[in-house]
Formats: structure tokens, C-alpha cells, sequence
């Protein structure tokens, strides 16, 4: 690129005043549609649905692999994916790229391991991952109560996050209305809250083909936006080319990703997020193992796709459209970026997509807008269905009212959703309103846990499906073993630490694993060490229990559709 071109392109971009003055009523129109056909999946999914907890939690066992594709992609990738992900490829460079590889590591998670934990629910009647570890461990309270705490841990914080992401898109897309933050993050917290509530996994489904479609169809209208700003694919790569070099390379602007932290980084957050509750009921609701695998092919050639020719574009355009600062050795944005790297995607479209395409370039900015808030949306639906179901089944059918109906553990699991909700948008109006209080800063923070919390299941979910050489005691002491060492890394250990000497240096330590691994390896290799070494001196389940579930998890030879809807199991084999 040549010395004049970036300033002539930047001056081109801050000339689209008209179409900026355009963007909020156009946008505010697209949003307007998108959430009225939210509600209206939602009575749809409301009028198909049947009696019975099966059909709310996992839609009667019948998507099809269309629907199953879009709910698992759509709920794998949240508001990260369009304002994380750029907003960090921004910052440290093209080192974060190396990210998309955990989109295929998680679609061989869905193919191998997902499509086995299908097998067994459908046998056994299983709902939730509870439900499974739970019935090959003899029924054990203990796990499944550590079980569900391990989903909760993954859940809350991602719903916050994404009501919380849900509030800045809206704040950018309409600056000048005064309190958009807070208008924003409501109003979606509660049209999900409601067609979560009213059509269950079905609406949740339905809804997440729209979201997943905006997500998709956001992310390469993004990554187009970058390169057009740049003068094309040759002005991009020219731009590129002229980069830092450590923009460049590893370990990145900031130091942040060593290639061993990026390694394990993408390996467990591909097997963290495939084995969290939301994903692991999508398994069980899936019509057929086939449908599951052709789900899995889609997940993991479409959106890597999506991924690296979308938001890495956006990230690296960024870098070089408004080059980051470095004030008292700390790496700022650009000042037309604002306070927050994450922001760099809405500055990109807000300023150089009307640029390209005209009144057509405001309406696609307000569309991948919306679809940014898609994004949130379908991650927060299938947390907070997840997390109704997790406290239904496992803790107030088992040990709060073990008598009740089918109807009154639905309207509980309704209720767990609203409160959810509330207290959601509680806290994040809170932390935007209070410069003394702001519990998303912590929040944010367990965030990053919350994957490392779901990988903790591994070593169980091997054993049970794969191995079957493990104890209920040795699987209860493995997790206790990595959910402790995590909360090591949460704030809450650093407060109660910080002032003593062990305490510092336990925190030193801390930081130097932080820096230097994923945090979800690391307390794995404590989980699987104790795990085994209690295993070995500890009883297995029973022979006939092991054979049971070994049956469940094989294939179905007669089964043309590739294991079908669950067998008629006797209930004293059912969870």
C-alpha cells in the first residue's frame, strides 16, 4: 500500500455522515423485525409442542439436521465470536487466528463422542449430563450434584456476558438515545427469557436457524467491510504485509498467546464447549446418530470457514486502518476505536461499509449489528434452557420434591429461568450505572473459567463412554480435584489469598499459569491424575451396568436411520 493511500481511505470513511445519520433508523427497523420474529418462532414452537418434559427439553428427540447444524453453531459461538474475537486479533495480531482450529476439534467432539451420548440417553431416557453420569456411577448424589454445579459455573456467567454484549452492541448502534445500554440489554434479556419459556427447546431451536444464519452471513459481511476499506484484497494484503512484526507472529502484541497457551487453549475450549450442558442436550434431541454426524460435518466445515475470512479479517483491517498506541507500556486502541478493543468491529462497518455499498452499506451494517446481537442471544437461550433443565432434574425432582408431576417441574423450570433473567439484568445494570460497584468485572473474569469449569467433565465422559474403568469415587474425587484448583484462578481466591505471604505466592504462581497454559489443562491433569490413582482402589460398577451401557453406546445395526428414538427402557433403568 502506498504511503497516501490508508489517509485517503480513512478520510473517505469519516465522509459518510449521511449514511451514518441513516444508520440508527434503519437499524432500529431491522431490529424491530428481528425481535417480532423471535416471539413469533416462539408461539410457533409453543403451538407444535406436546405435554411432557421430554418435548420442552429436548424437542421430543426429533430435529433434524438442519436445525440440529444451526443450534449447535449458533450456541457454540456468542457475542465472542464478533466482538471478542476481532477485538483480540486487534490487539495482539494474527497469533489469535490460530483460534478457528477449535470450530473442527469441536466437530470431531460432536462426531465421536457426542453421537455416543445420544446413544445411551435414547436407551436410558437420560436429559441431562447429570442424568447419564449420575446412572452409570449407581445413581451417586454426590456426582450428580457436582455435576449440575459444574454446568451452573459455565452457565450464569455466560448468560451475564451476553446480556452484557447485548447492552454495548445497542449502546453503539444508537449513541445519541440516552440509557441504550441499559434499554438494550433488557429488552433482549426478556424476548429470550420469553420464547425460552413458552416453546422451550423447540423455540430455542427455531429461533437459533435465524441467529445462526445472521451469525454466518455477519461474520463475512464483516470480514468484506475490512478488505473493502483497505482497497481490496490486494490493498488488504499490502496493508497487512506493513504490520509490526510482532502483530505478526507469536506470542503476539502483548505477549499474551505463547504457542503452548495457544495450543492447549484451542484444544479445551473446543472439548470445554462441546461437553457443557446446553450442547450436551442438543446431542439428545438430535432425530437420529446420523443427523448428529451430518451436524457435526456442517459445524466443522462452515463456520472455520466463516471464522477466518470474516472476524480475523476485521481484526488485522483494524490494525491497520487505526493502529493501536503504547502509553506507559501499555497497548491502547486507536482514539477513533474509543476505550475498548472489542469495539473495533462496529467502528469498521459504522465507517467504511456505507463507504462501499452505499444506503445497501448501512442496511448491512445494521444487519450484522443485529446479528451480533444474534450472536449473545442464541448462547444466552440455550444457557438459560440448560441451566432450567440442570435444576429441574437434578436438584428439585431429586432432592426438593421428588413427588412432583411433569406440569409443576415445567412451571419450576420456567421460573428458574426468570429469576435467571432477572437477576442477570440486575447485575449488569448495576455494573453500567456504578463506577464504586461493577460485578462484571468479575464476572467477565469466571467467563474465562467457565469453559476450563466444563472441561472437567472430560475425564468422566471418556471413562463412561470409551473406557469404563473408572469408580464413582475416583470420578467424585477427580472433579472436586480440577473445580478446586479452578477456583484458585477466580477472584474471589485472590481476595481472600491477597496480604499473606503463602497467599502472594500462591497468586504468583497463579499469574505464571495464566500466562503460560490454559487454565482447563492445567487443572485437568490433577483431575485425571486423582481420578485414576482413587479408581485403582476404589469398586467399579457393577459387570451387568458396564455391559448395559456398552450395548447403548454401539451402533444399532437394524437401525436404518442410524439409532432412532429411544427404546421403550423400563423405567428402573431410566434416570
Amino acid at each position: 500500500m502506498g504511503a497516501t493511500t490508508l489517509p485517503r481511505i480513512l478520510a473517505a470513511g469519516a465522509g459518510v455522515a449521511g449514511a451514518s445519520d441513516a444508520f440508527g433508523a434503519i437499524a432500529l427497523a431491522v431490529l424491530v423485525v428481528y425481535l417480532v420474529a423471535l416471539l413469533g418462532l416462539g408461539w410457533l414452537g409453543y403451538k407444535r409442542s406436546s405435554a411432557g418434559e421430554e418435548d420442552y427439553y429436548l424437542a421430543g428427540r426429533s430435529q433434524g439436521w438442519i436445525v440440529n447444524s444451526l443450534t449447535i453453531l449458533a450456541t457454540f459461538f456468542s457475542a465472542f465470536a464478533l466482538l471478542g474475537a476481532p477485538g483480540i486479533v486487534y490487539r495482539d495480531g494474527a497469533v489469535f487466528a490460530l483460534f478457528a482450529l477449535n470450530v473442527p476439534l469441536g466437530a470431531v467432539v460432536v462426531y465421536v463422542i457426542g453421537t455416543r451420548i445420544r446413544r445411551i440417553g435414547c436407551a436410558r431416557g437420560h436429559v441431562t449430563p447429570g442424568d447419564l453420569v449420575s446412572d452409570y456411577y449407581d445413581d451417586s448424589h454426590a456426582l450428580r450434584i457436582l455435576v449440575a454445579l459444574v454446568g451452573v459455573l459455565y452457565a450464569i456467567p455466560y448468560v451475564l456476558i451476553q446480556m452484557n454484549a447485548g447492552g454495548i452492541v445497542t449502546k453503539a448502534m444508537f449513541p445519541e438515545r440516552e440509557n441504550a445500554f441499559e434499554l438494550g440489554s433488557t429488552t433482549l434479556a426478556v424476548v429470550t427469557m420469553v420464547y425460552v419459556m413458552v416453546g422451550g427447546m423447540r423455540s430455542v431451536a427455531w429461533t437459533d436457524v435465524i441467529q445462526g444464519s445472521l451469525l454466518i452471513g455477519g461474520m463475512l459481511l464483516a470480514g468484506f467491510a475490512a478488505v473493502v476499506a483497505l482497497g481490496g484484497a490486494g490493498g488488504f494484503l499490502d496493508a497487512v504485509a506493513q504490520l509490526p512484526p510482532e502483530a505478526l507472529s507469536a506470542p503476539g502484541a502483548t505477549g499474551a498467546y505463547p504457542p503452548e497457551k495457544m495450543f492447549t487453549s484451542v484444544v479445551f475450549a473446543s472439548i470445554g464447549s462441546m461437553v457443557q450442558p446446553a450442547q450436551w442436550m442438543r446431542y439428545y434431541a438430535a432425530r437420529s446418530t446420523n443427523t448428529l454426524r451430518r451436524s457435526a460435518l456442517v459445524f466443522g466445515t462452515v463456520l472455520p470457514f466463516c471464522f477466518l475470512f470474516g472476524v480475523m479479517l476485521v481484526g488485522l483491517g483494524g490494525r491497520a486502518l487505526y493502529p493501536p498506541s503504547v502509553e506507559d507500556g501499555a497497548l491502547l486502541p486507536h482514539a477513533t476505536v474509543g476505550s475498548d478493543f472489542d469495539s473495533i468491529l462496529v467502528v469498521v462497518l459504522r465507517e467504511h461499509l456505507p463507504q462501499a455499498l452505499g444506503t445497501l452499506g448501512v442496511f448491512f451494517a445494521a444487519l450484522i449489528c443485529v446479528a451480533v446481537m444474534a450472536a449473545s442471544m442464541s448462547t444466552a437461550d440455550s444457557n438459560l434452557h440448560a441451566l432450567s433443565a440442570v435444576f429441574t432434574r437434578d436438584v428439585y425432582d431429586r432432592y426438593l420434591r421428588p413427588g412432583a408431576g411433569e406440569r409443576e417441574r415445567a412451571w419450576v423450570g420456567r421460573a428458574v429461568i426468570v429469576v435467571s433473567t432477572l437477576a442477570a439484568i440486575l447485575l449488569v445494570t448495576i455494573q453500567s450505572e456504578s463506577t464504586a460497584f461493577s460485578p462484571y468485572a468479575m464476572i467477565v473474569q469466571m467467563g474465562f473459567l467457565a469453559i476450563a469449569f466444563s472441561s472437567q467433565l472430560l475425564p468422566i465422559v471418556v471413562d463412561v463412554l470409551f473406557l469404563r474403568r473408572g469408580t464413582r469415587a475416583g470420578a467424585l474425587a477427580g472433579l472436586v480435584t480440577g473445580v478446586a484448583t479452578l477456583l484458585a484462578f477466580t477472584p474471589f481466591f485472590g481476595m481472600a489469598a491477597a496480604g499473606t505471604t503463602t497467599g502472594e505466592r500462591v497468586l504468583s504462581l497463579v499469574e505464571d499459569v495464566r500466562r503460560n497454559v490454559d487454565l482447563g489443562a492445567f487443572a485437568l491433569v490433577g483431575n485425571v491424575v486423582v481420578f485414576v490413582a482413587v479408581s485403582r482402589v476404589t469398586r467399579r460398577p457393577s459387570r451387568e451396568k458396564v455391559e448395559a451401557f456398552a450395548r447403548a453406546a454401539a451402533p444399532v445395526a437394524a437401525s436404518p436411520g442410524g439409532d432412532g428414538p429411544p427404546s421403550a427402557a423400563p423405567a428402573s433403568e431410566r434416570t
